[in-house]
């Protein structure tokens, strides 16, 4: 978890959102080579769970432009000791927050207001027959999705139709790195 300082004044804020010096000296290397945008218009819009399998695996850095998401990543690695495991944050406008999801982690997002848009950095270019999933509401998965009162989840039919992590043979090594929980890294 990523937190941008921001430095305001009367006229509003400025902040960084992206510096590769900055990112290498916490450890995130990656090249990004491809930016993404999504607007997702009603409340419950949930993308994912997604990744690209090897070679064309992506890292991702993921953060909300306008209104407000839950932003998870999921433990997809063979043999890591948190397959399986998730952690998701809050992220939106206001709070300027970044997720930075790992190449070997499943990556979805719900929406918790309308017209909400969604910007993130891709280390690896889309390639259809890398293009992968696990099912959003996986119950051995078990996210705890903060779904508001009244709503019914939007997906994509495709996503509707994502398998079970129990189905799913993974061509990602753990790299011996677990996951863990999601401190604040201000920059």
């Amino acid at each position: 978890m990523i937190e941008p300082r921001r430095f305001g004044d009367e006229r509003g804020w400025f902040t960084e959102v992206y510096n590769e010096q900055s990112f290498a000296d916490r450890g995130i290397v990656e090249r990004f080579v491809q930016d993404n945008h999504s607007l997702s218009v009603p409340v419950g819009t949930v993308r994912g769970l997604h990744f690209q399998t090897p070679p064309h695996g992506q890292a991702k850095l993921v953060r909300c432009i306008r209104g407000r998401i839950f932003d998870v990543a999921v433990d997809v690695r063979r043999g890591s000791p948190t397959w399986g495991k998730w952690v998701g944050a809050e992220l939106s406008a206001e709070n300027g927050r970044q997720l930075f999801v790992p190449v070997g982690f499943a990556h979805a997002f719900m929406t918790l207001e309308p017209n909400t848009e969604v910007t993130y950095k891709v280390s690896g270019l889309y390639s259809p027959a890398n293009d992968g999933g696990i099912r959003w509401d996986d119950p051995a998965v078990g996210i705890d999705w903060p779904t508001p009162a009244g709503v019914t989840p939007v997906l994509s039919p495709k996503d509707a139709r994502l398998p079970l992590l129990a189905d799913f043979d993974s061509p990602f090594a753990y790299d011996g790195q677990p996951l863990s929980p999601l401190p604040i890294d201000v920059r």
